[in-house]
């Protein structure tokens, strides 16, 4: 994955800031806009999750801070929920200048109310994609219930949010009142709406995306959240949304053949120097994270290399037992290869040129169903040995290695 620090001015002259997050070796076949919570910032984990979801598909996500937040310029109790729309506007307005208008916007919590509204405003958006939103954006006043009084009478107040201090004037009270998301989810003619939840959220209850899901015309879905927190605090929670978003946003979007990259080779590794240990790879036509264990420091977003080495023998073996047993005419049903690699990554390299160095040892054990006599099977384990990947492990090889441009 690869991101950019990108800036934009906003309707009101302030200096918005973002990453916007590109795919690894191709160019993002379309670019979405994600709308973080009330009072978040574009940093928040699960919205990098989310944002990494839908880069693996190939997206260009642009992650930004709404006005008085986060590294975005202006003054947080000056801004209100019509100036959420605006910030939305105006990073869909700089995509279009720069790359491409944006087919997709992402919003979670208020940030989805907010997508919803600006989604109405901007003709490229084929796709709304919204998670835990409030069915209506005053839903957001519950988490202020304590200093309503208090705004009422005095024009404003200090409120404690997620551990932060802000100041709330009436005018963001009023400015939430105004909008009917009923009314306009029901104007969203041409645009696909994903609502996703969790039955679990204790902040926005999920009848909110039952009256969402209905208001909506079709093409509309809903996703159920399961066991999730209305933050998406689980990176598997907030992983899982991502794809899920850009799986379903497929069926909307423009979404051309992937061009693969011009290479000789079957297979590319890209790694920015950010990433740590989590490397985007093309594998022929396929894409995939490969990445290392968090104990040694990555983020275990993929396979690790030797257990994409491991895979590759074990997928080889069952290929290559299937068609022996097929040949044969045997009935073997299925055959199951599970294979491990011994030697720990600490120790790769410590030792590299001792002759003492351990043995690299691939452990392989196989499962076999079906009516197969212990002949047979006898047989189907010496073939396991003559699979070709298995060959080339016990043969002479050789890497040659240059620098291209």
């Amino acid at each position: 994955m690869n991101f950019q620090k990108v800036s934009f001015t906003n309707a009101e002259g302030h200096t918005l800031v973002g990453r916007l997050e590109l795919p690894a070796h191709r160019k993002p076949h379309n670019f979405a806009v994600f709308a973080h919570c009330f009072t978040c910032t574009k940093n928040l984990s699960a919205v990098k999750n989310i944002s990494r979801g839908l880069t693996t598909e190939g997206f260009g996500v642009l992650r930004f801070d709404f006005t008085g937040l986060g590294e975005s310029e202006g003054d947080f109790e000056d801004t209100n929920f019509s100036g959420n729309v605006e910030d939305l506007i105006a990073a869909a307005e700089y995509l279009a200048e720069e790359f491409s208008a944006p087919t997709l916007l992402v919003g979670h919590s208020l940030g989805g109310a907010a997508v919803l509204v600006a989604a109405t405003k901007l003709a490229a958006v084929k796709g709304v994609a919204t998670i835990g939103a409030p069915s209506t954006p005053k839903h957001v006043t519950h988490l202020l219930k304590d200093e309503l009084e208090q705004i009422k009478a005095k024009g404003l107040a200090e409120v404690q949010l997620s551990g932060r201090s802000f100041t709330i004037k009436q005018q963001f009270l009023e400015d939430l009142e105004k909008e009917s998301l009923s009314e306009i989810v029901g104007s969203l003619r041409k645009q696909a709406l994903l609502v996703l939840h969790s039955p679990q959220d204790k902040l926005v209850g999920i009848n909110n995306a039952e009256e969402l899901y209905l208001a909506a015309h079709h093409p509309k879905s809903f996703v159920s959240l399961d066991g999730a927190d209305h933050l998406l605090t689980d990176a598997g929670d907030s992983t899982y949304t991502g794809l899920v978003i850009a799986k379903w946003a497929s069926r909307y979007v423009p979404w051309p053949e992937v061009q693969t990259i011009e290479t000789d080779h079957q297979v590319v590794a890209s790694l920015a120097k950010e990433d740590g240990f989590s490397t985007q790879m093309r594998l022929g036509t396929h894409f995939l994270t490969a990445d290392e264990p968090t104990d040694i420091g990555g983020q275990n977003f993929g396979p690790t290399p030797y257990e994409l080495l491991s895979a590759s023998l074990s997928a080889c073996t069952a290929m290559t037992l299937q068609m022996y047993a097929k040949r044969k005419k045997w009935n073997l049903e299925h055959v199951e290869v599970h294979t491990s690699y011994d030697k720990r990554h600490a120790e790769d390299c410590e030792n590299c040129t001792d002759d003492s160095a351990k043995i690299d040892t691939f452990l392989r054990e196989i499962k076999i169903t079906g009516d197969l006599s212990e002949k047979e099977e006898k047989r189907l384990l010496q073939i396991a040995d003559k699979c070709p990947v298995h060959k080339t492990l016990h043969s002479s090889t050789q890497v040659i290695t240059k620098i291209i441009s």
